[in-house]
């Protein structure tokens, strides 16, 4: 069974000397990984963040980087960010997550899907 896929970036992260970075490797996504970006204070503060957190644990290297953190996944282009999140969907063969929230002015609790992809 596969469980890393290789991956090249279609613009590449530029990091703060201006060299650009495109290979690197995903592996896919286990339960801890989700679970553990739930609980994470900036995803609790702002759930769009879960995908930044869940990229930074899932991509296990990007060429050139000793490590990748969620610094270098905000730090993307939009293509890029895109590309991973559509390649997370695939190679984990998964229905978007749902973020239990709660509405600020009526306190009711609403299920939202969380969609990596943009698309729907």
């Amino acid at each position: 069974m596969v469980t890393v896929y290789d991956f090249e970036l279609p613009r590449g992260y530029m990091d703060s000397t201006g060299e650009l970075h495109r290979r690197g490797k995903m592996r896919l996504a286990t339960a801890a990984d989700e679970i553990g970006a739930t609980r994470d204070p900036r995803v609790l503060s702002n759930p769009s963040y879960l995908t930044v957190v869940v990229l930074s644990k899932v991509i296990i290297e990007l060429e050139g980087l000793e490590t990748v953190t969620t610094t270098n996944i905000e730090r993307l282009f939009t293509a890029d960010l895109a590309f991973l999140q559509d390649m997370y969907q695939k190679i984990n063969d998964i229905e978007p997550p749902v973020l239990k929230t709660v509405c600020p002015e009526c306190g009711k609790v609403h299920e939202v899907p969380l969609n990596f992809t943009g698309e729907g």
